[in-house]
C-alpha cells in the first residue's frame, strides 16, 4: 500500500525573504528563474520548471532574448553543468564531489531551485545524523496516544521530495554513518521508502531525484558502499583553472555578499582580492605563479570560499574601521588566520613563504608589511 504525503508541509514558513540574512536561491534570483521559465520553449522533464537547456544556463549566464542578463552562479567548465543537469534528468542521482570550497553546495542549492523552484529539502550529513534524517520520524505524543498511524508519522525531507517530485538534497554525505548512508540505497534503487509499521511505501513520483555532496578529503571517513556509489552519477567539482576565473568568482560573491551585509562597495579592492587570491593558490599549490619558486604548503585547503570569506571580512573591517578603501591591512589578518591552522608548522610555513616570496615581489611592500605587523 502506498502513502501520500501533504505536499503542503514540504516548504515551511518564515523569515521573509526581504528580512533574510541569506535568501534561498529561488528567492535571491527569482527575477531571473521567472524571466528564464517564461521564454523556455524546450522540453521540460516531469515536473521540472524549466528545460535542462535553461538550468544550464541559469548556473552559468547568458542574455535571454528579451535582453534579461541572467548572472553566473558557477563559473567553470560547461560540460560538468551540463553533465549534472543531464543527470537529474534521468533516474540516476547526481553526487558533487570535490575538495572543500569547491561550490558543491552553492551549485546542488541553485540546481534545485532551477529544476524544482524549492532548495530547502535539504538533509545535513553529519557523525550523528540518524535514520530518521533520511526515512521518517515520529511524533510522540501522537505514537503513544494512538499507536503508529499516517498523522504521527513525521516525513523527513527525502519523503517529501519523493512524494511530490522534487529535487532534494543531502550536504556531506560522507560525514554521515555508513548505516544512515545506506538507507538510501532502496529509495535511489526502487525509487520507494518502505514504511514497515504501518505496512504501507511511499513511492517516488516522476521529477524526483537527489542531490548529494562529498568532501574529497573525507574520503576514508566513511567511504560509500559500493552499493550506493553505483546509484550515482558522480560529478567533480575542480578548483579553479586560473587566477583570473578565481578572482573573478571571489569578485563576485563578495559584491553579493557585500550588498546583502549592507556593506558599502570598497573603491579600488580588485587589487587586494586579487593578492589574496594570488597567495591562496601559490600556498596551495607549492609554487609561485611564475613557476621559479617552490614553496610549502599549510595544512588548510586555502579554498576559494575562504578567500571570499577573507575579503569580506576585510571589507567590513575597511567600511568600519577605516575610509572605506580595501587596502592590505584589511586583509592581513583574515589570510594569517586562513593560512596557519596549526599554529606550530603552519607558521613556520607563512614566515617563510612571506620572507621568500612577499618580500620580494614588487608592488608588494605595503601587503608585506601588513602580514609582518599582524603575524609578529
Amino acid at each position: 500500500m502506498s502513502v501520500s504525503v501533504d505536499p503542503t508541509s514540504v516548504k515551511p514558513t518564515g523569515t521573509e525573504p526581504s528580512d533574510a540574512l541569506r535568501p534561498h536561491a529561488e528567492e535571491a534570483f527569482a527575477a531571473e528563474l521567472a524571466a528564464l521559465a517564461a521564454q523556455d520553449d524546450r522540453p521540460r522533464p516531469a515536473r521540472w520548471n524549466m528545460s535542462p537547456w535553461a538550468v544550464a544556463t541559469y548556473l552559468l549566464g547568458g542574455v535571454l532574448p528579451d535582453g534579461t542578463v541572467v548572472t553566473p552562479k558557477y563559473v567553470g567548465p560547461r560540460r560538468i553543468v551540463e553533465v549534472a543537469v543531464t543527470t537529474l534528468a534521468t533516474d540516476r542521482a547526481l553526487l558533487l564531489l570535490g575538495v572543500p570550497g569547491t561550490a558543491k553546495t552553492w551549485v546542488s542549492e541553485h540546481l534545485a531551485a532551477a529544476v524544482s523552484g524549492d532548495s530547502t529539502l535539504l538533509v545535513q550529513g553529519t557523525a550523528g545524523t540518524p535514520e530518521e534524517a533520511i526515512r521518517y520520524g515520529w511524533n510522540y505524543a501522537q505514537l503513544l496516544a494512538h499507536g503508529p498511524s499516517r498523522d504521527a508519522l513525521v516525513p523527513s525531507p527525502v519523503m517529501r521530495a519523493m512524494a511530490t517530485g522534487a529535487t532534494v538534497r543531502v550536504e556531506e554525505l560522507t560525514r554521515m554513518p555508513a548505516d544512515v548512508q545506506d538507507t538510501l540505497i532502496t529509495v535511489l534503487s526502487e525509487k520507494t521508502l518502505p514504511i514497515p509499521e504501518l505496512g504501507q511505501e511511499v513511492q517516488a513520483v516522476r521529477g524526483f531525484n537527489l542531490i548529494a555532496t562529498a568532501n574529497d578529503r573525507d574520503r576514508g571517513v566513511n567511504e560509500l558502499s559500493s552499493a550506493l556509489r553505483r546509484r550515482f552519477n558522480t560529478v567533480v567539482l575542480p578548483l579553479p583553472e586560473s587566477v583570473e576565473a578565481e578572482v573573478d568568482i571571489v569578485a563576485r560573491r563578495v559584491d553579493q555578499l557585500g550588498r546583502s551585509l549592507d556593506l558599502p562597495p570598497a573603491p579600488d579592492g580588485f587589487e587586494e582580492i586579487r593578492r589574496v587570491v594570488t597567495v591562496f593558490r601559490e600556498l596551495r599549490d607549492g609554487v609561485t605563479s611564475d613557476g621559479r619558486t617552490k614553496v610549502k604548503s599549510p595544512s588548510g585547503t586555502l579554498s576559494t570560499a575562504e578567500a571570499i570569506s577573507v575579503v569580506t571580512g576585510g571589507l567590513a573591517l575597511a567600511a568600519h574601521f577605516g575610509d572605506g578603501v580595501l587596502r592590505p591591512a584589511d586583509v592581513a589578518a583574515g589570510i594569517l588566520g586562513a593560512v596557519v591552522r596549526d599554529p606550530a608548522a603552519d607558521r613556520v610555513v607563512w614566515q617563510e613563504y612571506l620572507e621568500a616570496v612577499v618580500r620580494e615581489r614588487a608592488g608588494w611592500t605595503d601587503f608585506y608589511r601588513a602580514c609582518r605587523e599582524v603575524s609578529a
